[in-house]
């Protein structure tokens, strides 16, 4: 019998699959714990809507990426700290401060986890880092980091 699952079930498939099952499985586990739905008509149109809602999801998002990385890559954004002790920063620039000066700045919505920092900026200069959009779309900035006035 041919159904269509609505959760993961282990060893059978993951939810959305159409999957070719024993009549007794399905009639006698499946279809009672609403794991899993009859294949018909309806049931594998409902499932072509789905990827055909998922793939344009993926499309749009993805377009979206590739326009923020377009806008951001190879730019500087410029952070005023205030100076502690032998020409350091008093505490440290993060990535929700490096993301909060991207979305003023540029007027790109940046989310923290998504800045990559090869380490701690806890000195005034210049240093890179990396925004990391989605899968395979990142932009390479760096910021300078200025003493405040």
């Amino acid at each position: 019998m041919k159904v269509v699952l609505l959760q993961d079930v282990k060893s059978i498939g993951k939810k959305g699959e159409l999957c070719n099952v024993s009549d007794g499985y399905a009639r006698n586990f499946l279809l009672p714990r609403k794991l899993a739905k009859e294949a018909n008509a309806q049931a594998m149109n409902e499932l072509k809507n789905a990827e055909a809602a998922r793939e344009y999801k993926v499309k749009t998002e993805t377009e979206k990426a590739q326009k923020n990385a377009e806008i951001l890559s190879g730019k500087t954004v410029k952070i005023y700290a205030k100076p502690g002790q032998g020409g350091k920063i008093f505490g440290s620039v993060t990535a929700k401060e490096l993301a909060e000066e991207i979305r003023q700045q540029f007027g790109v919505e940046v989310d923290k986890r998504k800045v990559v920092l090869s380490g701690d900026i806890k000195a005034f200069g210049t240093y890179s880092f990396e925004v990391k959009f989605y899968a395979g779309i990142s932009a390479a900035m760096s910021v300078a980091v200025c003493e405040k006035a």
